[in-house]
This record gives C-alpha cells, sequence and structure tokens, in this order.
C-alpha cells in the first residue's frame, strides 16, 4: 500500500473519533501561551473551548499576558478556571481611578449598540488612553510622581505605572499551593535585567510564588523590574515572547499535542500610515518568529527520529559504545502536533490593540478565540497523533482557513 494512501487511511480514521479522544492519546497536552496585553482575553476563549470539549491540558506555559492567564487556569480547579478567567478580565477592564467612570460608563453603553466599525475604533482608541491615564482597576495605577523626576533606581524612578494592584489580583485569583502541589505544570518566561537573557521558571525546577508571575508581565518602562533572589527580571516578551521552545525541547520527551496561542502576526501588509508602521512593527517584535522556531524543532526531531531508524537497520542494530553515547541525547521517536492559533487583529485596532482594555474589546478578543477554537475542534483530524516518520506536524490554523477559502 501506498504511503499516500497510508496517509488518507489515517486521515479518515482520525475523523471517526473526535479531537478530544485523539487529545487522550498524548502523553502531554501543553497550552502555549504568548504576551500581547489586553489581546489575551483571545486566549480564554481558546482555553474555554478547550475546556468545554473535555480537552484539559497538563502544561500550561505562558509570557506576559499569557504568564497570567496560564497561573489563573493553572491555579484553580478544573470548575472554577472559566470563572476565575472571567473575573480577572471583568475587573480589569475597568479604569483604576474613580474620576475614569465616565469612559467605563461609555463602555458599558457600547454594549448594547449595534457593532460598528466606527464605534469600535472610537472605543478602541478611547479605552487605550483611558488605560494610559488612568490605569486598569486591579492591574496598574499611574504613579503620582513622574519617572522622568527622579534618578534613584527605585521603583518610582524606572516605571511610569505602580504593578502593585495586580499582585494583590493574583494572591486573590491564584492558588500558589495548588500550583507547587498539584499535577500541572507550569512555566512562566522572563528577562534578566543585567544579563538580558530569558528564563522560564518552572515548577517542574522550583516552587513559583506571586513575584515569578509578576516578573512575566513586568513590561518596561510601563512596569517597574521584579526581584527574585536578589536578581532584577522584566517581560520575557523583550525577548522572546513566545514560550513554544521551551516546551519542544524539555525533557524526558514525550508524544505531545501543543496548542499555541500566538497574539500577533508576523504576516501582514504593507503599512500605509505611521500608525500602520507602529503596529507592524510590534507585529514583528512580538511575533518572535514563532514559524522559524517551529520549523527549526521540526527539522532536528526528524533528524532525531532518523538517527533511531539508521541504527535499527544495523546488521545488529547495535553502534560502538563511544559513538552511541555521543548520540544518545540525540536520539528519540517521541511525535508532537502543533495547533497553531493566531489572533487575527481588526483593521480598527491599530498600533494600540495590546492597551485598548476596554470591556468591549475583551469581550470581542474572547469570543474571537472560542469560535477559533470550536472551529479548530470540528477538524478533528488537526488531532490525530503524527507518525513516527514525521516527528513533528503544524496545523496552521488560520492560513489553512484562508487557504480553503481561496
Amino acid at each position: 500500500m501506498s504511503a499516500a494512501r497510508n496517509a488518507g487511511n489515517g486521515q479518515r480514521a482520525a475523523s471517526r473519533k473526535s479531537a478530544t479522544e485523539l487529545a487522550a492519546k498524548f502523553e502531554r497536552i501543553a497550552l502555549v501561551l504568548q504576551g500581547g496585553g489586553a489581546l489575551g482575553a483571545y486566549q480564554c476563549g481558546v482555553y474555554e473551548a478547550l475546556h468545554e470539549a473535555g480537552i484539559r491540558p497538563n502544561w500550561f506555559a505562558g509570557t506576559s499576558i499569557g504568564a497570567i492567564n496560564a497561573a489563573i487556569i493553572a491555579g484553580n480547579a478544573e470548575q472554577d478556571r472559566v470563572d476565575r478567567l472571567h473575573a480577572f478580565w471583568d475587573q480589569i477592564t475597568g479604569h483604576g481611578a474613580v474620576t475614569a467612570w465616565p469612559l467605563d460608563a461609555l463602555s458599558l453603553w457600547a454594549a448594547w449598540l449595534p457593532p460598528s466599525d466606527v464605534l469600535s475604533s472610537g472605543l478602541a482608541a478611547t479605552s487605550a488612553l483611558g488605560s494610559l491615564g488612568f490605569g486598569q482597576h486591579g492591574f496598574f495605577s499611574p504613579r503620582s510622581t513622574s519617572p522622568l523626576l527622579l534618578t534613584d533606581g527605585s521603583p518610582q524612578a524606572t516605571s511610569f505605572y505602580d504593578a502593585g494592584p495586580l499582585r494583590q489580583t493574583l494572591e486573590r485569583l491564584v492558588d500558589f499551593d495548588r500550583i507547587n502541589h498539584g499535577d500541572v505544570r507550569l512555566s512562566v518566561g522572563a528577562a534578566n535585567v543585567i544579563s538580558g537573557n530569558v528564563r522560564y521558571f518552572d515548577f517542574a525546577i522550583e516552587a513559583l510564588r506571586v513575584e515569578h508571575i509578576m516578573a512575566s508581565a513586568a513590561l518596561p518602562p510601563a512596569f517597574p523590574a521584579i526581584e527574585i533572589e536578589g536578581e532584577a527580571w522584566w517581560d520575557g516578551g523583550i525577548v522572546s515572547n513566545t514560550p513554544l521552545e521551551h516546551v519542544l525541547v524539555a525533557t524526558p520527551r514525550l508524544d505531545s499535542l501543543v496548542l499555541q496561542v500566538d497574539l500577533w502576526s508576523a504576516r501582514g501588509h504593507a503599512p500605509k500610515t505611521i500608525m500602520d508602521v507602529l503596529e507592524r512593527q510590534k507585529d514583528i517584535q512580538y511575533s518572535s518568529r514563532t514559524r522559524y522556531g517551529t520549523d527549526t524543532v521540526a527539522r532536528e526531531q526528524k533528524l532525531r527520529n532518523a538517527l533511531g531508524q539508521l541504527i535499527d537497520s544495523l546488521p545488529d542494530g547495535t553502534l560502538p559504545a563511544k559513538l552511541e553515547a555521543d548520540l544518545q541525547p540525540w536520539l528519540c521517536d517521541r511525535v508532537f502536533n502543533i495547533i497553531h492559533l493566531i489572533y487575527q487583529a481588526k483593521h480598527h485596532e491599530e498600533q494600540y490593540k495590546d492597551h485598548a482594555f476596554g470591556a468591549t474589546a475583551m469581550r470581542e478578543h474572547w469570543k474571537g478565540g472560542l469560535a477559533d477554537m470550536q472551529h479548530t475542534l470540528n477538524k478533528p483530524e488537526f488531532f490525530a497523533l503524527p507518525s513516527r516518520d514525521l516527528g513533528v506536524v503544524t496545523h496552521d490554523i488560520h492560513r489553512i482557513l484562508k487557504s480553503n477559502k481561496a
């Protein structure tokens, strides 16, 4: 029977099973969440769809807002996770100052109006300006004294906003004892202020505290660096905004279903205005060369599998001891299935889309993530265990959707 016919039979067999049944065949299910500020509500919609389908990731890896979402999910019982995500996002979409109540009232009033691009654009711009001027309730608040007037290296001198409200919110919504003693793994990326290197604080290696989550989300110059064991840490997104590689190179290597949710698209259109330039620059910077990383890991895993097959094909299936020891770290027959969703920005969002925390935008993002993941779940073949010959397969959901429409 030909390889093409074998592949076709495999796809038909997969289509007879649900996505949930196929996902259960993997030893590891990882949810990988990129940073992106206000766009992070999209990830919550994705998780809600997975939750409703009965797919339970056993590893959550995130950066920045992705780290916050991941901590809320991992730090709560399964039946409480979606409610806790709603509690967080409902809280932070309000502004942090009493004087900002007209902006919050405008957002609530707009929710009752028919959607339109003009209205959405106006609300996005208003909420972004409100965020800059007043902060976000339970997240951050503007400092009373400008850091431009201070030179003492203090948090007040090195950031425009106080992230203290986020600490209180995380302590209320996240059970760190559950994270550190539970059966799911949490990893969050942060950048060392001195060395410039990214590090993933990982429950598999060390106990995680609220400081680790705050460090992953400490985007300069908005927020101050967070000190952990005598070292200062900033948002991991300034080095690598996508924690995918941390998951793919982790040991022990296991058959893995990786659900990657990005908030920035590397692909885009040529800018026509200066605002387009600013938006495109952010998209490219924070997409973190996701496709390149995935392709690199795919090539390496295919090589790993080929080495194993080559050794098995030897007359006695063995190598000289020294050569076997040298090759052992490269030998692996595990497979990885990467399902890649990327938030597709609306044209009215512009370059301030990551700090337009309005309730209307939040609901739109959440709804979009829910719909995209539900659509993906209706394609069970995407969740099938890959062939050992392939090693890594990637399903770029939005690229597939576009090609189907073409």
